[in-house]
């Protein structure tokens, strides 16, 4: 099991930076079409979703649920194109599954901000907010008062809203079925996050580290931070949501995705995110998942959660479009300013080698878009 009190050298590495030339042809061809994809129809799409979503949050008639709903689109825009980026995994393209990313993202992001604002109300109130996730995914569940404990409630009917598209969207899907008790124990894993925002560091700690145990029993080679990290992030389901696309899905399949994202692409995802955003944290008081590594250490562990991740996507049926997943989500993050930082700047070059040469590819073209979308920092 890791160890994470344990102290562990970040090692030199003699080699240069990844090439090209370390790339199949078969992942350059797949990562050409996806690009062209991105650039053609998936943002264009995306970006006419975020407005139309932009609107209605415009309209929420308290400025409180308001502020936190339009936040999400000022600075949480990585997120909503990152679940975008999922559509790569439907050979043919479905706008239908892009609309249910979008929209269940935006939900996520908007009930974090809300938490976020709420967190002295205590977790049930994170709990009760973040049911909506759940709801989102079943269409046969009756919709929650998700307000109930919340401190401001006049929201025009905008979080029902993004909750029943999301529904809508899931009966949909060919093979919704298949993937439904997977997507909802993970969407309510996702409950989690009302245990970040606890406003006191050591119980929420000890809430997390419960938490974990009662959740990855038998998980051994990841700490009960990595785990609850894991949990924080969407990107199980939407992987799950995209293979709900195929008329016909397997049992095993399905199963595979779920073992491969969670925990290790979702907690490498949410690990990368913290990496970058240690500063702000700082500062804000927030918690910080790279914070409960040795500061050594950390670099090292997120560069092999990478490899790991890697690897579990590798395996999979569509194994060259999940690794560019894994890759996209390191060089987004990676691709931030903060991540060039004079403090993370020999950092960030071991984790870029550690991602290997298709982040390496793919950092130019995320700050790029860091810069067309404002995003270049928090």
């Amino acid at each position: 099991m890791f160890n994470p009190e344990r102290p562990v050298r970040l090692a030199k590495r003699a080699a240069g930076p990844p090439t090209l030339a370390q790339l199949s042809p078969r992942q350059l061809r797949v990562t050409g079409h996806a690009i062209a994809r991105e650039l053609t129809w998936t943002l264009p799409l995306a970006a006419r979703e975020i407005r139309w979503w932009k609107k209605q949050a415009a309209r929420i008639p308290d400025s409180a649920i308001r502020d936190d709903a339009l936040a999400s689109f000022t600075h949480k825009r990585v997120n909503i194109d990152g679940a975008a980026l999922f559509c790569i995994l439907s050979s043919p393209r479905d706008l239908r599954l892009l609309r249910l990313l979008v929209a269940y993202q935006i939900l996520w992001d908007f009930l974090d901000s809300m938490n976020e604002r709420g967190a002295d109300r205590g977790t049930v109130n994170g709990r009760h907010l973040h049911l909506a996730l759940v709801d989102a995914l079943d269409p046969y569940l009756p919709i929650s008062d998700h307000y109930r404990y919340h401190p401001w409630r006049g929201d025009g009917g905008y979080l029902r809203l993004l909750v029943s598209l999301c529904r809508r969207e899931c009966a949909l899907l060919p093979s919704y079925e298949g993937v439904r008790p997977l997507v909802l124990r993970e969407a309510n894993r996702a409950q989690v996050l009302a245990i970040n925002h606890d406003p006191d560091p050591s119980r929420r700690d000890i809430e997390l580290r419960r938490w974990a145990r009662c959740e990855f029993p038998t998980e051994r080679c990841a700490s009960w931070f990595e785990l609850t990290a894991a949990a924080s992030a969407g990107l199980t389901i939407f992987a799950l949501l995209a293979a709900a696309t195929k008329p016909h899905v397997n049992v095993a399949e399905l199963e595979q995705v779920r073992r491969a994202y969670s925990p290790w692409i979702s907690a490498t995802a949410t690990m990368l995110d913290s990496y970058v955003d240690q500063g702000e944290d700082e500062a804000s008081n927030e918690h910080s998942y790279v914070s409960h590594y040795p500061p050594a250490m950390t670099a090292l562990r997120v560069g092999q959660l990478m490899g790991r991740s890697a690897l579990e996507a590798a395996a999979l049926r569509d194994g060259e479009r999940n690794v560019l997943i894994v890759a996209s989500m390191a060089a987004l993050y990676l691709s931030k300013d903060d991540a060039r930082s004079s403090a993370l700047r020999d950092e960030t070059r071991a984790l870029i080698r550690a991602g290997g040469p298709l982040v390496g590819l793919l950092l130019p073209v995320l700050r790029l878009w860091r810069v067309a979308y404002a995003q270049r920092s928090s």
